[in-house]
């Protein structure tokens, strides 16, 4: 994405590494297509941010810089803003712009006065246009905004429509795992994936070795091994080598373009753990096929939590914002998989509402967008956790005090 600020390797510089000095570059620069000056952070300006932000987001993405007179580019630092000015601007975005588009606000205050500064607001190329404030859809003419016609407004949605097909193509991708026999394995999967990025936006082999430095430092932090595994668009990293059907392996997809896949093998109950399931189970009243399969609930939440937790520590480490993600999560062969729990609270729950499974073949979320301006932060292990028990029949926010007991349950990690 363009930046009109230039480290001194001539490269495009991203708005957290943007300092005081590098204010003085926009001298060089005149507004257009993609930047736009306001001298003073007034009540007119505060007006026109939603309509500028979207004609941004509608059309390439763009920089508005306030605390720069448009006419001579110089530098007039304005006031600190008393409250945090991206949440000022992200509460003006939801209250007149529809979706919100994708954001960033820094205040760069002046050295010689910590009080003033200059406000500079980085706005993405929109993922799902049109992006409408105040009922109307613009986008960028030359130097200032304009409403957009019949034809650009086709163009819009089909931009959507595409970034909605490769949304749903990537969530039908499935790592490769043998299978011990001729049942599949049941496994959990959670779909990160990147977006805003353009072609011209793809990492360096510098950067990727650097995502995947930082991945294996997150195995190794979790006392887990990690063997990495090229495949023809991606790199995997594994906890085991694929070999063995008896040994599960939770597994790690890295995408040149950012997106992340995770997936995680349920923990299936065997031999004597079956048999005890069973016979508390019939205790509880619950009548257990001979062939049903039945995994430990918290065994699986525990390895999904863990799994996801590496994810948090990666994204940390390497800077990612997760408002930059589309996230779904998804059970594969998990349909009739009945879940067990020693806890009391799911012994009380069976007896009152019976065992929880999974009710359909399709047990995929609907895919939740982070950029919304809502979303501070994104925990990837509380997401996992409690959305695992969502398509096992366990309704997140349910006025059922018993559901929620029962989630809080299953979702401790020690006893």
């Amino acid at each position: 994405m363009f930046s009109p600020f230039r480290a001194e390797d001539g490269s495009p510089k991203p708005l957290a590494q943007v300092v005081w000095s590098d204010l003085a570059q926009l001298q060089e620069l005149e507004e257009g297509f993609a930047l736009e000056f306001k001298r003073e952070n007034n009540v007119s300006v505060r007006r026109k941010i939603p309509k500028i932000v979207a004609s941004f987001a509608n059309s390439r993405g763009g920089w508005l810089v306030i605390g720069i007179a448009d006419d001579t580019k110089e530098v007039v630092p304005v006031p600190r803003p008393h409250a945090d000015f991206s949440q000022t601007l992200g509460e003006l975005c939801r209250r007149h712009v529809s979706p919100v588009p994708p954001f960033e606000v820094r205040f760069i205050a002046d050295p010689a006065d910590n009080d003033r500064g200059v406000i500079v607001v980085q706005v993405g190329e929109g993922d799902f246009p049109p992006y409408i404030a105040d009922g109307l859809v613009e986008i960028r003419e030359g130097s200032t905004s304009g409403p957009a016609t019949g034809g650009e407004l086709v163009e819009l949605y089909d931009r959507a429509n595409k970034r909605y097909a490769e949304i749903a193509d990537f969530c039908h991708r499935t790592l490769y795992y043998p299978q011990a026999g001729r049942e599949e394995l049941p496994l959990f999967d959670l779909y990160l994936f990147h977006m805003g990025g353009r072609a011209v936006d793809v990492p360096s082999r510098a950067d990727v070795a650097l995502n995947v430095a930082a991945m294996q430092a997150g195995f190794t932090q979790q006392g887990m091994e990690c063997h990495v595994q090229h495949a023809h668009d991606s790199l995997i990293l594994r906890t085991t080598p694929p070999f063995s059907p008896e040994e599960a392996h939770s597994a790690i997809e890295l995408f040149r373009d950012g997106s992340i896949k995770l997936t995680v093998p349920a923990v299936p109950l065997a031999n004597g753990q079956r048999e005890r399931a069973v016979h508390e189970f019939a205790q509880l009243g619950q009548q257990v096929p001979e062939d049903a399969r039945i995994v430990g609930a918290r065994e699986t939440l525990q390895r999904v939590t863990r799994m996801a937790s590496l994810l948090d520590r990666f994204a940390r480490k390497r800077g990612l914002r997760w408002q930059s993600y589309a996230v779904a999560y998804e059970l594969e062969n998990m349909a009739g998989v009945m879940l067990y729990s020693d806890e009391e609270e799911y012994h009380s729950y069976v007896r009152g509402h019976g065992a929880l499974f999974c009710g359909t073949t399709d047990c995929r979320s609907r895919v939740r967008y982070l950029n919304d301006g809502a979303h501070d932060a994104f925990r990837a292990r509380q997401f996992a956790g409690s959305h695992f028990f969502e398509a096992c029949g366990l309704p997140l926010g349910s006025p059922d005090p018993a559901d929620n007991a029962l989630v809080d349950a299953l979702l401790r990690t020690e006893r």
